[in-house]
């Protein structure tokens, strides 16, 4: 099985160490190549533009792929969502001069619309019923309003700040989008497919989760379990010789600083926190 992974840009280390922390270790390293086999003989990796992705997922370049929602939208490709991984989450927006006369996506009938993603702007205009004229620019799209090439934008922000730079207003929100796993139909129910979903499943389970343990007096345990109600409840395990017991449970990063000192208020030593790498539910 071939899975096709960005080959450069901010998707491609968050794609590779994701692969990494799924137990599928690229061997001889990840840059400057085209293919890269795995620590999985039935695995490896085709590396290539994020746009280009779902191409190459649709003619069997590769079993599945790793871009963006957007990527995919914006090919128009009839691919299977696996799963959502979780990263490189941005906005598509439409955009506007801030003291201009757009103020609702009914303001641009008429209007010229510049934009890096025409087929997803187009049906998003056939959408809201709203005709408008779609220019494709290759970049810096965000200037083209304040050069006369167009009265508005479609294009793609994470925090704002470039939007705000160039005084422009968004005015609707055109798809929210974070980076996910693809697959051509065909494939869906491959064996090697499912352990793949499995792998990435777990690892992103992990993650903000931390795995406590300690040694609990066997008269505190009941003490214990109203502090760490974990998965399902806390594991129990007789300590040899002794009348303490070992617990762990899996909690929240963020509840750990509380956690740990409830539990020392309830006789708990010996706590030791650690990372999670993969979380199979």
């Amino acid at each position: 099985m071939r899975i096709a992974v960005p080959n450069k840009g901010r998707l491609h280390d968050p794609s590779v160490e994701l692969l990494e922390r799924a137990g599928l270790h690229i061997q001889s390293g990840a840059d400057r190549k085209l293919y890269a086999d795995t620590v999985d003989p039935d695995v490896t990796v085709l590396f290539a533009r994020a746009a280009d992705i779902p191409e190459y997922v649709r003619d069997g370049a590769a079993a599945v792929g790793i871009t963006g929602l957007d990527q995919m939208r914006e090919s128009g490709h009839d691919l299977e969502e696996l799963v959502d991984l979780q990263f490189g989450s941005c906005r598509l927006v439409l955009a506007a001069p801030e003291d201009g006369d757009i103020e609702s996506v009914e303001d641009v009938a008429g209007k010229i619309v510049a934009t890096e993603f025409p087929t997803i702007a187009r049906n998003y205009f056939d959408e809201q019923g709203v005709e408008a004229d779609v220019v494709e620019v290759s970049g810096a799209t965000e200037l083209t309003p304040h050069v006369e090439m167009a009265d508005a934008i479609i294009d793609i922000t994470s925090t704002g700040t470039t939007l705000r730079v160039n005084r422009l207003a968004i005015v609707d929100e055109v798809l929210s989008s974070s980076v996910r796993l693809f697959a051509r139909p065909d494939v869906v129910d491959d064996p090697k497919v499912d352990q793949l979903v499995t792998a990435f499943q777990s690892v992103i389970a992990a993650e903000d989760k931390r795995y406590v343990m300690m040694n609990v007096p066997q008269e505190r345990l009941d003490d214990v379990r109203e502090v760490l109600p974990g998965l399902g409840g806390p594991t129990v395990m007789d300590v040899a010789g002794d009348d303490m017991v070992a617990v762990h449970a899996v909690v929240d990063e963020r509840h750990v600083f509380e956690v740990v000192n409830d539990l020392k208020s309830v006789g708990a030593s010996g706590i030791l926190v650690t990372e999670i790498e993969r979380l199979v539910e």
